[in-house]
């Protein structure tokens, strides 16, 4: 679905992450590191009365998530799903929608190295 109006804002975190599951000679499968960032997009077709979409000090309870539980972390030992950027895209999108009960929230994006992002959203 289209919004008039959509805001993004950015969460950074580095974190190590290994996908044993995969073959063997398959470089994810290695224990390896990335520089994460985490893109929250939300979205209205009308702004509040301050003229925001959403005030983005509403997703402060997302850095504090990050920062206390992955920023410098090894994934694995934190979820209990597979660590790819698809599932850390819909974790967060369902964080940010049942957690934080922002029912505008667009999409979720990670991306893993400047050349590669996940995003997930629901169609509506």
């Amino acid at each position: 679905m289209f919004y008039n109006y959509e805001i993004t804002k950015e969460f950074h975190f580095s974190a190590s992450h290994q996908l044993d599951y995969l073959p063997e000679g398959h470089q994810c499968k290695r224990l390896h590191g990335h520089n994460y960032i985490v893109k929250v997009t939300l979205g209205s077709d009308e702004l509040n009365d301050d003229g925001f979409v959403t005030d983005f000090g509403l997703l402060k309870p997302i850095k504090v998530f990050i920062d206390e539980n992955l920023n410098h972390r090894h994934l694995n030992d934190v979820f209990d799903f597979k660590t790819t950027s698809e599932n850390i895209a819909k974790f967060f999108y369902e964080k940010i929608k049942n957690e934080l009960n922002m029912d505008n929230v667009v999409e979720v994006a990670v991306s893993e190295t400047p050349k590669t992002s996940a995003r997930y959203r629901e169609l509506r």
